[in-house]
């Protein structure tokens, strides 16, 4: 994926979960993206909790710098990709943007889907601008394929604020989980464009 694909995360607040994947993504997939991150009910300039500042840390990445901002139809518009922490904040983005719904999952519903892609369609990805958005189409298309979860709140992320350490640090891990796996998917695309 080239620079100009830009992923947008979305939470409530913008100051833990969303931060969170924003920071995991850009770290991880480099300059193949532009990470934003917003919240459905943030105060704008808002830092990371001091919670969520140590799991970022402790994940080796920096949140100080970050500051929240509120979500608009504006952000959702220029994403090629849209991953929120529930269901409800899925939600939330099609109703600000109802054709965006086709580009937006909750991380990790977008992570599970894209472990189903097989390698032939991860193989036939174009080069260039329109890779990522392909994978993207390539994700959406497993939508209604493979079989629902049994307990479809196995897709959200829970809300730490507020909450105990121990909450931070279990979301905080299945961030990592699915960042890592969206990351693997990403780079089996790319291998398999260099064979």
């Amino acid at each position: 994926m080239q620079s100009a694909f830009t992923v947008l995360t979305v939470c409530s607040g913008n100051i833990a979960r969303s931060p969170l994947m924003a920071l995991l993504l850009a770290d991880r997939l480099g300059d193949r993206v532009d990470v934003i991150s917003a919240g459905t009910i943030a105060t704008p300039g808002e830092p990371m909790t001091d919670e969520a500042l140590a799991v970022a840390a402790r994940l080796g990445v920096d949140g100080r710098a970050h500051r929240s901002q509120v979500l608009t139809a504006d952000l959702i518009a220029n994403a090629d990709l849209v991953l929120t922490a529930t269901r409800e904040h899925r939600a939330d983005v099609a109703r600000l943007q109802p054709i965006a719904s086709r580009r937006t999952f909750t991380l990790r519903e977008f992570a599970r889907l894209a472990t189903t892609v097989d390698s032939t369609t991860l193989d036939e990805l174009p080069d260039g601008s329109e890779r990522g958005p392909e994978l993207v189409r390539a994700v959406a298309a497993r939508r209604g394929v493979v079989p629902p979860l049994v307990n479809p709140a196995d897709d959200d992320l829970d809300d730490p604020f507020r909450r105990e350490e121990s909450v931070y640090d279990r979301v905080g891990a299945e961030i990592d989980a699915a960042v890592t796996t969206l990351v693997s998917v990403v780079a089996a695309a790319d291998g398999a464009r260099a064979e």
